[in-house]
């Protein structure tokens, strides 16, 4: 058997003065990381009103099962009226969103200050 070098993804979590958890997420994104991953974000997700800010910019790798996993945390947000937003420098993961009819699908941010300063729904800054 072939020995498997893939990295799965790692996270560290952080408050921010404004409220807002930020997750950032590195290495591959894929069917190896995405059960541990789930469970973090499932409590991350599980209060009232979330405000989720998931950094991918060390992120090397992402397949279907790491998009189910941001569409599940994204259901799950919007379930409980709260908010997410992705932060994606690479051009490649947003043109992967546009190809899987995603596009529209999350709030996307180029870097994490944008992220932080970008203001709600309601007009009010994060």
């Amino acid at each position: 058997m072939a020995d498997n070098h893939t990295r799965s993804a790692a996270y560290r979590t952080t408050r921010t003065d404004g409220g807002t958890t930020v997750v950032t997420l590195q290495g591959d994104l894929d069917l190896r990381a995405v059960p541990a991953l789930c469970a973090a974000l499932d409590h991350l997700t599980s209060g009232t009103e979330p405000d989720l800010v998931l950094d991918l910019s060390p992120v090397s790798f992402i397949d279907c099962s790491g998009l189910g996993l941001l569409c599940r945390a994204r259901n799950r947000v919007r379930y409980r009226v709260g908010r997410l937003r992705l932060v994606t420098p690479e051009d490649d993961f947003r043109r992967l969103l546009h190809r899987t009819g995603l596009g529209d699908a999350f709030e996307l941010y180029h870097a994490l200050p944008d992220a932080l300063a970008a203001p709600d729904a309601s007009g009010a800054v994060a």
